[in-house]
C-alpha cells in the first residue's frame, strides 16, 4: 500500500507540474523538480495549500490540460466559515466517491439497492404543504426534511419510517440526534429493519453515539470525508476507529508545532493529498479538521493507518481568556444537566467569553439555568466567562448541517500548545 501511495504521489506531482500554474510556481520557486520527491519525508518539502491560498488562486489551480466543458464547480458545505469553491471532472469525480463510500457502507452490511431514510439537510420542496418527505426512487431512498423536526410533527416522521421498512438511515449526526431524543423520551421502539445509522458530514460526539444506540438499538457507524475528496477514512465491522483509505489519498496528522504526529492520543491537524481529482488537484491540502492518531491494528485484519477518532474542526473550538483551546468534544455532559433543553447552541466573538444559546422545554426552570452554568464551568474553567441567552429557535446552515459551536474568532492549530493538554 505503501509503494502504491507513493507511485500515485510520484504521478500526482509529475502532473501538477506539467499542467497546473500554481504548482509549477510552487515548485520553481523552491528550486523543486517532481524528481525530488523521493519519499514521503521528502513531501515534506512541498508547501500547505489552505483554503485561503485556493479562494486567492483558483483560476491557475485548474488544470491546463481540461477543457472548460469537462469540468464541474463544486462548493464546499462552509462549516468552516470560509467558502470554498474549486473544479472536478464532469461524470467522474462523482462516480468515483460513490464508489468508494459504497465500499465503506459494506462493511456494515449495505448493498446498492438497499432502502435508505435520508436525513441530511435537503431541501423537501412539499414540506411547506405539509408532507415532509420526498421519495427518490432510483436510490431507493426516502428523503425527509431536517427543517421541520419538531415534537408535533416528529410522530408523523416515525410513522412514514416504519410504514417504508428502511435497511439504512443516512443522516447528519444532529438531525438523527433530535429524533432520537425524541424516541427516547417517549419511550418509542426503536425500527427494527434498520441494521445502522451511517452518519457522516458533522463530528459525531461521544454523547451522541450514546444516546443513539441507546434509542435505535442498532450500529451507529460513521466516516470521515469532505467536498474536497482529499481524504476518506472510515469505521469497520469490529471497532470505532477510523480507518484512513489508502487508494483515495495520502493522509497525514500535522502537530500544532508542524511536525507529523506519531505518538497515540496525539491530537493533530489533518493535512491530505487527493488522489481522484485531476482538475484541481490537492496537495498538501490543511483540511483544518482535527484527528487523533493511533499505532494500533485493527482486528478487521485491513492494514490500514487508523485514527482513534476525529475531533472536528479547528473553528469548533473554544478560546479562553489564557489563550486555551477547548475542543466541542470535551463539553461532553454524562448527567441529566441539558434534559430541560430542546436545542443549544455555543457562541463566541470574544476571548475568554462564550454564549450559550437556549430553546428552552417547557418544563425548564430557573434552577435549570443554575445547574448548567455550574455543570459547564466545570469544563470551561475559570478563565472563561459564560452568559446563557434564550433563543426561540437554533439556525442552521445553508446545506442544513447543525452547528454546536459558532466561533467566529480566527484560530490557527499551531498558536497554543496548551490545546493538547485538554484532552
Amino acid at each position: 500500500m505503501e509503494e502504491y501511495q507513493m507511485q500515485q504521489l510520484t504521478r500526482l506531482l509529475h502532473y501538477a507540474y506539467e499542467n497546473v500554474p500554481y504548482y509549477r510556481r510552487v515548485f520553481d520557486e523552491r528550486g523543486l523538480k517532481p524528481k525530488n520527491i523521493q519519499d514521503f519525508d521528502d513531501f515534506g518539502k512541498l508547501p500547505y495549500l489552505t483554503k485561503e491560498i485556493i479562494q486567492e488562486n483558483l483560476p491557475d489551480l485548474v488544470a491546463r490540460n481540461y477543457h472548460s466543458s469537462k469540468l464541474q464547480y463544486v462548493t464546499s458545505g462552509g462549516s468552516t466559515g470560509i467558502p470554498l469553491g474549486f473544479y472536478c471532472e464532469r461524470g467522474v469525480s462523482e462516480a468515483k466517491e460513490w464508489a468508494f463510500i459504497i465500499t465503506l457502507w459494506s462493511r456494515v452490511g449495505f448493498k446498492l439497492g438497499d432502502r435508505c431514510i435520508v436525513l441530511r439537510g435537503n431541501v423537501v420542496h412539499s414540506a411547506n404543504k405539509g408532507k415532509f418527505w420526498e421519495y427518490d426512487p432510483a436510490n431507493k431512498n426516502l428523503i425527509l426534511s431536517s427543517y421541520h423536526m419538531t415534537d408535533e410533527i416528529l410522530p408523523n416522521y416515525i410513522a412514514k419510517i416504519r410504514e417504508f421498512r428502511p435497511d439504512f438511515i443516512q443522516a447528519y449526526p444532529s438531525a438523527i440526534t433530535i429524533l432520537a431524543r425524541f424516541m427516547k423520551k417517549k419511550n418509542i421502539e426503536p425500527f427494527p429493519t434498520v441494521k445502522a445509522i451511517l452518519c457522516a458530514s458533522e463530528n459525531l460526539y461521544p454523547w451522541q453515539r450514546e444516546l443513539l444506540e441507546e434509542a435505535m438499538k442498532c450500529r451507529i457507524w460513521s466516516f470521515y470525508g469532505h467536498a474536497e475528496r482529499a481524504a476518506l477514512a472510515g469505521e469497520c465491522e469490529v471497532s470505532t476507529y477510523y480507518h484512513i483509505f489508502p487508494e483515495y489519498g495520502y493522509l497525514e496528522l500535522i502537530s500544532s508545532d508542524a511536525n507529523k504526529v506519531t505518538r497515540d492520543g496525539e491530537i493533530g491537524e489533518i493535512v491530505a493529498t487527493g488522489f481522484n481529482n485531476f482538475a484541481t488537484p490537492f496537495i498538501c491540502y490543511k483540511t483544518m479538521d482535527l484527528g487523533v492518531f493511533s499505532s494500533k491494528k485493527c482486528q478487521c485484519g485491513r492494514q490500514y493507518q487508523l485514527l482513534e477518532r476525529i475531533e472536528g474542526r479547528l473553528q469548533e473550538l473554544i478560546v479562553t481568556r489564557t489563550g486555551r483551546l477547548i475542543s466541542m468534544t470535551a463539553i461532553n455532559m454524562h448527567s441529566d444537566v441539558f434534559d430541560n433543553i430542546k436545542q443549544f447552541q455555543f457562541y463566541q466573538d470574544k476571548k475568554g467569553e462564550v454564549i450559550f444559546n437556549v430553546v428552552k422545554k417547557n418544563t425548564y426552570t430557573g434552577k435549570d439555568t443554575e445547574y448548567i452554568k455550574r455543570e459547564l464551568y466545570k469544563k470551561l474553567g475559570d478563565d472563561m466567562k459564560l452568559e446563557i441567552r434564550f433563543v426561540d429557535y437554533i439556525p442552521r446552515t445553508k446545506s442544513g448541517k447543525y452547528r454546536f459551536l459558532i466561533q467566529k474568532l480566527p484560530i490557527e492549530f499551531g498558536e497554543n500548545d496548551k490545546f493538547r493538554k485538554n484532552f
